[in-house]
C-alpha cells in the first residue's frame, strides 16, 4: 500500500493526485501469484545508479506462465512498468505507482542451436555474447560493450560498436497487458533508432537472434577490443550507463552527441553529484 509520502511525492512529479490511488490497498488487489510481491521495494537497491523511490508494488514472478497469470488478473487501471538490469534508468525519487515488473533468472536462459541462439529477456548482453563465442557463433561481438538485458535491448533497440539489435533479431516473444503470448518476427517490431514500435504494455519474454558460423579465438579477440575500446573512452568504473544522449537526427553536420555537449562548453559539466 502507497503511504502518504509516497503518494505526495507521486503526486509532485507526476501530475497524479492522492485520490488517483484507490481507497483499496493495492496489494489486496494483487492476484494470487507464486512469485514475490513486495509493497513500497526502494528501486534504489535494484538500478545501477542506486537512486530512486519506491516501487507501489514490486512483483518478482518465478516464470513466464506466472507472469502470464499475473498480467490476466492484474485490473487494468493499476500502471504496470518493467525494469531490467536499471543500467541506465534513472527512477524519480517519488517511485513509481502501480506494479514494478522485474524478471528473474527464469528469464535468463541461453539456448544455442547452430548460428542461432534464443535468449530470455533477463539474460545480460555480455553472457549472451560469451555463449556466442565460445559455440563459435559470430555477429553479436557488439552485445559484450552494452550493459543491460536482452530485454531492456530489445525495447530500446539498444546498439554498439556498428551494430544494433535490429541486425540481429529474428523474432520476440512477448506478453501483452491480458497475459496472453505472442510472436513478433523481425518486420513486426518496428526498429529504429534506439527504439522499437512494439507496444509499451508489451512485455519482453524472449528473442531468437541470427548469427554467422565463425571461429571462437577470432570471435573473442574482437570481443577484446571492443571492451578495450570501451574502458578506454567510458567511465566504466563509475555509476555510467555509457552512452547517455542519443545522437540527434536533424544535426545539419551530422555530429554526435557528445561532439555538441563538448562544443557547448559542457563536457565535465555537474550538478550536484551528477
Amino acid at each position: 500500500m502507497a503511504t502518504a509520502s509516497t503518494v505526495d511525492r507521486v503526486s509532485k512529479l507526476s501530475g497524479l493526485r492522492a485520490d488517483d490511488f484507490p481507497e483499496e490497498g493495492l496489494l489486496e488487489r494483487m492476484p494470487h501469484v507464486r512469485g514475490k510481491l513486495t509493497p513500497n521495494e526502494p528501486l534504489g537497491d535494484h538500478t545501477w545508479f542506486r537512486v530512486g523511490g519506491p516501487a507501489e508494488v514490486l512483483f518478482k514472478p518465478v516464470d513466464e506462465e506466472d507472469l502470464a497469470y499475473f498480467l490476466a488478473h492484474c485490473p487494468i487501471d493499476i500502471p504496470v512498468t518493467v525494469i531490467g538490469l536499471a543500467s541506465n534508468l534513472l527512477v524519480r525519487d517519488g517511485g513509481v505507482p502501480g506494479v514494478v515488473i522485474r524478471l528473474g533468472p527464469q528469464f535468463s536462459y541461453i539456448k544455442v542451436e547452430g548460428a542461432m541462439i534464443t535468449a530470455g529477456a533477463g539474460a545480460l548482453d555480455l553472457n549472451v555474447a560469451r555463449a556466442a563465442q565460445a559455440s563459435g557463433v559470430a555477429g553479436l561481438e557488439f552485445l559484450c560493450g552494452i550493459p543491460g538485458t536482452i530485454g531492456g535491448g530489445l525495447r530500446m533497440n539498444a546498439g554498439a560498436y556498428g551494430r544494433e539489435f535490429k541486425d540481429i533479431v529474428e523474432e520476440v516473444h512477448v506478453l501483452d497487458r491480458s497475459g496472453q503470448r505472442r510472436t513478433l518476427y523481425h518486420d513486426q517490431i518496428g526498429f529504429a533508432y534506439r527504439h522499437t514500435g512494439v507496444p509499451e504494455d508489451n512485455i519482453f519474454i524472449a528473442a531468437v537472434l541470427q548469427g554467422e558460423e565463425g571461429k571462437p579465438d577470432a570471435i573473442q579477440d574482437k570481443m577484446r577490443e571492443i571492451q578495450k575500446s570501451r574502458a578506454a573512452t567510458q567511465p566504466i568504473r563509475e555509476k555510467t550507463g555509457g552512452s547517455t544522449f542519443a545522437n540527434p537526427e536533424d544535426d545539419p553536420q551530422k555530429r554526435k552527441s557528445w561532439q555538441l555537449i563538448e562544443a557547448a562548453g559542457c563536457r565535465g559539466l555537474k550538478i550536484g553529484h551528477a
